[in-house]
C-alpha cells in the first residue's frame, strides 16, 4: 500500500519546559475517559482478539530475523494492517513500518514496538520453536509486535473516539544497532508530541506494570582496545614487552573509575568481558585485545566514563612500554543514551494504568543498568517506557531475557495491547497542544 499525503497544520507543544497542557473537560467527559482503559482491556480479552495476537506472535517466533533483516516480519505486519484498513508507510529505516490511526491531524502520539531477534540458538523444545538456526526471539520482541498490532486493532475499532492521530511505530534493530536512530532520521517523530513503549518482564507478575519518572535505564557503550608490545619466549621475558601484563594492569585500573572516581550516589558500571591474547604456554604474544561495556544514568557521567576509559587504557599501556588503540564502536554499536521518563507522562501513565489495573498493581521501578534504544526517541520528544509483568508462579519460573531458554507468558498480551491503546487514546483526549498561529506551517506528509 502506497504512502499517503495529507496537508495539515502543525500544532506546537512545548513539552520540554513544562508539563503538557490538559484540555478542558466536563465531569461527564472525565468519567468517560476514565472508562477507556477498562473498556479497552475487556475488548483485548475477547477470545478472538487474544487468539489472534497469540497466533501473530507464534508465527514471528518461528521465523526470527536479526536487525535490519526483518523483511518477513515487516511483511506480516503490513498484511495485518491492510486487513484492518490501517494506513501505513513502508519501508522506513530498511524494514520499519509506521501506521496511522485516527483523524490524520494533530495532536500526534506514538506507540512503539521493536521487531528484531537475537543471534542465538533456541533451547526451548516446543511446537513453535525457531526455524532459523542460530536466531531466536529471546527478548520478547515477537510479543511486542503482537501487542502493538493488538493495540492497532483496538484503536481502529474505536477510531471515531480518537481526538487526533496515533502513530504505530514498528522498529527494526533495537538489539545494539540503534534502529531507533535510523527511524528518527527517517522522520518517524515529525509532528509527534509524545511516545510510549513497553517491554515484557519475566520476573514481574502478570497484570502488573512497573515504571517511574526520571532515569529507568542506563546509557551504554562498548569499547575494544588492542594493546601492542613485543612478543618472545616466555622463559626470557626481559627480551619482550609483555602486552598481557599491560592488559592486566589496564583491567585493574579501569575498576578504579567506579570505585574511586565516581560519586557513590551516581551508579556507574565498567566491565571488561573480553580478553584475547596468546595461544601457547611459553610464548609472550605481540598483542592482546580486551573489550567491554560501560554504563551510567546521566549523559555527563557517561561521557566522563568514555573519556577516562580511553585515558586509562592508553596511559597504563604506556607505563608497561606498550601502545594501545581504543575503539568505541560508534558506527556498528552506537552509544545508547540513558532511558529517562518524562515526569508529566509519568502522571498520565499512573492514571491510565491505575484505572485499568488498580493502583496496587502499578508499582515503582528501581533503575536498571540495562539499556534500551527507546532512549533515542526520548532525546527528541517526551517519552515514557514501562515494564509489563508476565510471570505466573503456578506455571513455573520464566528465564530472563537473552537466555536460550527464554519464554513468553502470552496471558500478558491483553494488558500490553490495552495499555498501549489506552495511553495513546487518553493522551489525545487529555493532552492538547497550545496553538501558536505564528508558528504554524503546512507539510505534505504525516
Amino acid at each position: 500500500m502506497g504512502f499517503f499525503n495529507w496537508v495539515f497544520v502543525i500544532f506546537v507543544l512545548n513539552f520540554f519546559s513544562s508539563k503538557p497542557a490538559f484540555s478542558g473537560s466536563s465531569s461527564s467527559t472525565s468519567i468517560g475517559l476514565s472508562g477507556i482503559p477498562d473498556r479497552f482491556l475487556q475488548f483485548a480479552k475477547k477470545p478472538e482478539l487474544f487468539d489472534w495476537m497469540v497466533g501473530i506472535r507464534r508465527e514471528i517466533h518461528e521465523n526470527p530475523e536479526l536487525g535490519f533483516e526483518e523483511f518477513e516480519t515487516s511483511k506480516l505486519i503490513r498484511a495485518e494492517l491492510d486487513k484492518m484498513g490501517v494506513r501505513y508507510k513502508y519501508p522506513v529505516a530498511v524494514t520499519g513500518v509506521i501506521g496511522f490511526v485516527g483523524t490524520g491531524g494533530p495532536p500526534f502520539v506514538a506507540i512503539r514496538a521493536d521487531m528484531d531477534a537475537l543471534s542465538m540458538q533456541e533451547m526451548v523444545e516446543w511446537e513453535h520453536k525457531s526455524r532459523n538456526p542460530g536466531k531466536m526471539h529471546a527478548c520478547g520482541h515477537d510479543a511486542h509486535v503482537a501487542m502493538l498490532l493488538g493495540a492497532a486493532k483496538i484503536l481502529q475499532e474505536h477510531r471515531e473516539e480518537l481526538k487526533g492521530t496515533v502513530v504505530l511505530v514498528f522498529q527494526p534493530a533495537e538489539e545494539g544497532r540503534g534502529g531507533a536512530m535510523k527511524m528518527i532520521d527517517a522522520g518517524v517523530l515529525e509532528n509527534v508530541n509524545a511516545i510510549f513503549g513497553l517491554h515484557v518482564a519475566p520476573n514481574l507478575p502478570v497484570g502488573e506494570v512497573h515504571s517511574r519518572a526520571g532515569p529507568i535505564g542506563a546509557g551504554s557503550g562498548f569499547f575494544e582496545a588492542v594493546i601492542s608490545g613485543k612478543g618472545g619466549h616466555a622463559a626470557i621475558p626481559q627480551h619482550s614487552v609483555d602486552p598481557i601484563l599491560a592488559a592486566s594492569n589496564v583491567i585493574v585500573s579501569l575498576q578504579h573509575l567506579v570505585s574511586r572516581e565516581a560519586d557513590p550516589l551516581d551508579p556507574q558500571v565498567v566491565t571488561v568481558a573480553k580478553f584475547q591474547g596468546g595461544g601457547a604456554f611459553n610464548v609472550i604474544p605481540d598483542s592482546v585485545t580486551i573489550g567491554g561495556t560501560f554504563r551510567a544514568f546521566s549523559r555527563e557521567s557517561f561521557m566522563q566514563l568514555r573519556l577516562r576509559i580511553e585515558e586509562v587504557i592508553t596511559g597504563q599501556a604506556a607505563v608497561q612500554r606498550c601502545n594501545a588503540t581504543v575503539d568505541f564502536f560508534t558506527q556498528d554499536k552506537p552509544f545508547f543514551p540513558p532511558t529517562i521518563n518524562h515526569e508529566g507522562l509519568h502522571e498520565h501513565f499512573l492514571n491510565v494504568a491505575g484505572d485499568m489495573l488498580g493502583t496496587h498493581k502499578v508499582k515503582d521501578l528501581k533503575p536498571l543498568t540495562g539499556s534500551e534504544d527507546f532512549a533515542f526517541y526520548q532525546e527528541v520528544v517526551p517519552g515514557y517506557f514501562f515494564l509489563l509483568g508476565m510471570e505466573n508462579k503456578t506455571r513455573g519460573r520464566l528465564e530472563s531475557s537473552h537466555s536460550p531458554y527464554f519464554q513468553i507468558n502470552e496471558d500478558s498480551f491483553p494488558y500490553g495491547a490495552a495499555l498501549h491503546a489506552s495511553l495513546a487514546a487518553r493522551y489525545l483526549h487529555e493532552f492538547q497542544p497550545e496553538v501558536s498561529f505564528s508558528d504554524t506551517k503546512h507539510h505534505d506528509e504525516l
